[in-house]
């Protein structure tokens, strides 16, 4: 009968431990997204390289706002912090595969009760030749202790792995700011110069504004022209120098915008003083979008979440298995410090190892995993979307180029046609051949074409930055 008991005990405990080990399934992923093998219209197809920033700006001091920034850039110093602590959590996995063994020493009192089998037992037995052992029952310890849970599943390992991989998506992370800080840098600054050439453009304006003014007056003293033509000639040009006062409070705007990205106090913002004759940043090859892959730091980011993810899934999976533990120690034990260090009666050791495998908290350790297993499913689909998303960035960078380049040669032969019709009204009307309204119209016109071929040419600048950007330089 008792063999029978204790063998269905047996299965019990048995089937208990293998159903503890069964383990929820893992949901699958779709197709992966498939780069082409060129850009649309594009005929490069060999391998992008690109260079350092220090080599793909070539004014001097837009190389030295850069270097500010990557040194003083407040956001970028908080993500090197960052890593610092994504480190620190692989030392402590890695820490965790190892044993622990720590120094102890150790004392305590005990007194057991007489009716239970320890009390009953010590009175009537002797510590030493002629001594019982006392009620109150000194115990004193000096070794050490250890405790070592074997990585037999690969818990451990997998959070090791996952730890490793979250600390290289911090890398590329930090990699990431870092682009875009410089590139953020690069567009202002070429901001600033846009409205710096703006502000000459007003300047003359307001100049040939103020002759024709003069003019209008002395006309209208000398009866060939009207009250009205002098208003209109005198609002024209105070709309002109409040335009002028606004630009400037541009100017402040983006000198602070600049100051924040570098991490500097407000103060002066050295910059090129020609705008046009400015050389445009180093020559691009676009090359395969398959390079995507290996330059874009947001594209690897993602890549290795999803290795840390998939860590993380590896690790909850196996929480479902048997835990296999070792706690040993080894030292001096007695109940009289001065009996403590005698040799061999004082040595103590003992080693205790067992499986211990899940039951009671099975629903916890499934919530566990479903998490991990969503998370792994979110970062593969957040991969698949950031490689999207790069080739989309940088097929509208490169339409935008060509583009840019069209509009900005027909925007130059605008300005120079309208430029010469300015002459030419100004003569009519002295002629009394034209009206005023036609001058005003005229440099009115002129005006206009002449800021939006200084906004084309920044949007050059600009777009040139973002598709070095997009193609993943900025942060060698």
């Amino acid at each position: 009968m008792k063999r029978n008991h204790l063998g269905a005990a047996v299965l019990l405990v048995t089937g208990l431990f293998l159903g503890a080990c069964s383990t929820p399934s893992v949901i699958t992923k779709k197709a992966d997204i498939t780069l082409p093998a060129g850009y649309p219209g594009s005929a490069d197809t060999g391998v992008t390289v690109l260079h350092s920033w220090k080599n793909f700006f070539t004014d001097t001091n837009l190389v030295n706002l850069v270097n500010k920034g990557l040194t003083y850039n407040q956001d970028l110093q908080a993500a090197l912090q960052r890593l610092q602590s994504a480190q620190a959590e692989v030392l402590l996995q890695k820490g965790l595969l190892l044993p622990t063994v720590g120094a102890s020493v150790a004392g305590s009192l005990k007194k057991f009760g007489l009716y239970t089998m320890d009390g009953a037992g010590n009175i009537v037995t002797e510590i030493t030749p002629g001594k019982l052992i006392p009620v109150n029952l000194p115990d004193y310890f000096m070794g050490i202790q250890t405790s070592w849970e074997i990585d037999v599943w690969g818990k451990l390992k997998n959070r090791k792995k996952a730890a490793v991989a979250r600390y290289m998506a911090g890398v590329e992370g930090k990699n990431l700011l870092t682009t875009q800080i410089v590139s953020a840098i690069a567009a202002s600054y070429y901001e600033l110069l846009a409205i710096d050439h703006t502000i000459k453009i007003i300047d003359e304006t307001i100049l040939l504004q103020e002759k024709a003014y003069e003019l209008v007056k002395a006309q209208k003293e000398h009866a060939a022209s009207n009250e009205l033509a002098v208003k209109q000639f005198e609002s024209r040009l105070l709309n002109l120098r409040g335009f002028r006062v606004d630009l400037q409070q541009q100017t402040r705007q983006v000198e602070n915008a600049l100051h924040i990205l570098t991490g500097t106090l407000p103060g002066e913002i050295k910059r090129e003083q020609q705008f046009f004759e400015a050389r445009f940043p180093g020559m691009i090859s676009t090359g395969v979008p398959a390079a995507l892959l290996q330059n874009r730091p947001d594209i690897r980011q993602a890549e290795w979440n999803v290795l840390a993810t998939n860590a993380e899934l590896q690790a909850a999976r196996a929480a479902f298995y048997p835990s296999v533990a070792i706690n040993g120690s080894l030292g001096f034990q007695a109940f009289k410090p001065d009996l403590l260090l005698r040799t061999p009666e004082s040595m103590a050791y003992g080693l205790l190892g067992g499986l211990t495998a899940p039951l009671i908290n099975r629903t916890a350790l499934k919530a566990s995993f479903q998490k991990a297993n969503a998370g792994q499913l979110e970062a593969y689909y957040q991969y698949q979307k950031t490689i999207l998303t790069g080739y989309v960035e940088v097929y509208n960078e490169m339409l935008r180029v060509k583009n840019l380049e069209q509009v900005f040669e027909l925007k130059n032969k605008e300005v120079a046609s309208l430029s010469q019709s300015i002459d030419i009204a100004e003569l009519l009307f002295k002629a009394g051949r034209a009206t005023y309204l036609e001058v005003l119209l005229t440099q009115q016109n002129a005006l206009q074409a002449k800021l939006e071929l200084v906004e084309t040419k920044k949007k050059q600048f600009q777009t040139t930055v973002n598709l070095y950007k997009t193609l993943g330089g900025g942060w060698q």
